[in-house]
């Protein structure tokens, strides 16, 4: 297709959109496009050749039925904070954004759920559920401005994920509109649902199969008592054998958190939280639950950090003292920006077993390529969000970071783990799939897309290195295709 023709075919679904939800609805504009050009990767942009902002549940599927019928690809974006690319948008498409869904439907106290519209601000749910005695657990660091839909499409975590797990384990059911406009419910309040998991699928399916226009969420109790501690470490090294230890006697913290000593420098450019001077690392460890049992594993987890070489431990007195304790690791993304023009934030998993030897390789792959990386985690469950450091202004600097950056992920991979633990997939990792899966692995994957969304139109180009041509025949053909050819498609 002619640029012209695609063009005039944005110009007529554009007029159709304005006609069914209003004037203000449809951005056209080419420098308040701009605002939406990328997600909180901005190594990656592209502008979409129009965004739209439905008001309700309703709109959202009318825009998804206009572009299915015009044949025009469609990305989903919330509040835009994700860091894989995952909403970038397609310069020939619709970008459809939720954030005028605010409305927290429902606190439903007895049955300990909230239903929410996907714009929904994660930590708004807990400010609605907390004077109701609940709480939502799922707490990215993003949390006071990511979306609740953004969470569902990359499947978010967070610091309390160590013992409440992911967004996953905290959404019940949701209301869907798959990518030929229909409005489907699957799941709902109860705590399984029968049949296929569907709910399962779409899940961290990262917007490919469609748009959740509504979100019911696991609420969960505020703890009887919650007590944090700070400990600093000469090393991480000391640090993780720390984390491995409290974790092998039986003691799962609400969050365990771990920064390293760039990280710890930047944090204290950005915040001055007061962390231990000196600490090659600290650690952040938060307990909750029943009093008994708090102060039973406080002295356990005391215990160990001095065992493993803590030469200061901090324990918070109030919620004062906690929040400082957190400031540091909550704002470490953003406080790199005090240290690095630039920086890459990667998001890699593997065995709590191997902190202390991927730590190791990754300092020496640093040391290396002249490249330096800030150490930022979830070291209780072993996901890593190594920042490395750059300066797009110096020429080769870019490309040395990005050269580092996938070589941790393999780092990742050879030590039993993955390319990602909370950051999806997106624009940005999809050359590693292969890495991880094998051709086959990758082309049942694509079929459940296919299944989902057959022409191609929900946020294509994601996840998957090259996308699939839904209909074809699994396993490898003879001859090119024509979009084979032309460089859109891979038929594998």
């Amino acid at each position: 297709m002619k640029l012209p023709d695609v063009a005039e075919h944005i110009t007529a679904l554009a007029d159709r959109l304005r006609a069914a939800l209003g004037p203000d609805a449809v951005i056209d504009d080419h420098q308040r496009l701009r605002t939406y050009e990328c997600d909180g990767l901005a190594h990656y942009k592209a502008i979409p050749a129009l965004a739209v902002l439905p008001d309700d549940a309703a709109g959202l599927a009318a825009t998804v039925r206009a572009c299915a019928a015009a044949g025009v690809p469609f990305v989903a974006r919330g509040s835009g904070t994700g860091l894989s690319g995952g909403a970038l948008p397609r310069a020939d498409g619709v970008l459809i954004v939720t954030s005028r869904l605010r409305d927290i439907v429902e606190i439903d106290r007895e049955n300990q759920r909230a239903v929410v519209q996907p714009g929904v601000i994660n930590l708004d749910v807990t400010r609605a559920a907390t004077p109701h005695g609940y709480y939502y657990a799922p707490d990215p660091s993003s949390q006071q401005v990511c979306s609740i839909g953004g969470n569902l499409a990359e499947n978010s975590g967070g610091a309390h994920c160590l013992k409440y797990g992911f967004t996953t384990n905290h959404i019940t059911g949701a209301e869907f509109v798959t990518s030929d406009g229909e409005t489907v419910r699957l799941g709902g309040k109860a705590p399984d649902p029968t049949g296929y998991d569907l709910l399962g699928a779409i899940v961290g399916s990262e917007g490919t199969l469609g748009i959740a226009t509504e979100v019911t969420v696991r609420l969960v109790r505020l703890p009887e008592t919650v007590r944090t501690l700070l400990a600093g470490f000469p090393s991480t090294d000391d640090a993780g054998a720390a984390t491995s230890a409290i974790i092998g006697a039986g003691v799962v913290p609400a969050a365990m958190e771990m920064m390293d000593a760039l990280a710890i420098e930047a944090a204290e450019a950005a915040v001055r939280c007061g962390y231990p001077e000196g600490a090659g690392a600290v650690l952040v460890v938060e307990l909750d639950g029943p009093v008994a049992e708090v102060e039973q594993q406080f002295d356990e987890v005391e215990r160990h950090c001095r065992e493993h070489r803590a030469f200061e431990i901090r324990i918070a007195k109030d919620d004062a003292e906690r929040a400082l304790m957190w400031k540091g690791r909550k704002s470490a993304f953003a406080a790199v920006g005090r240290i690095s023009p630039d920086y890459i934030v990667q998001d890699g998993v593997i065995p709590r077993t191997a902190l202390s030897e991927v730590l190791r390789r990754i300092d020496e792959l640093s040391g290396r390529a002249g490249v330096r990386v800030a150490n930022v985690f979830h070291a209780g469950d072993g996901n890593l969000h190594p920042l490395v450091l750059f300066d797009d202004a110096v020429p080769g600097e870019a490309e040395r970071a990005e050269e580092v950056s996938g070589a941790i992920l393999d780092i990742c991979i050879e030590h039993g783990g993955s390319i990602t633990g909370e950051h999806g997939v997106g624009s940005d990792k999809a050359k590693f799939m292969p890495r991880m899966y094998t051709e086959d692995d990758l082309d049942t994957m694509q079929m459940v897309r296919c299944a989902f969304d057959p022409d191609g139109l929900a946020n294509p180009g994601k996840v998957f290195p090259t996308p699939r041509l839904c209909g074809e025949v699994p396993g490898r053909h003879r001859g090119a295709h024509p979009l084979q050819e032309a460089g859109i498609a891979e038929v594998f």
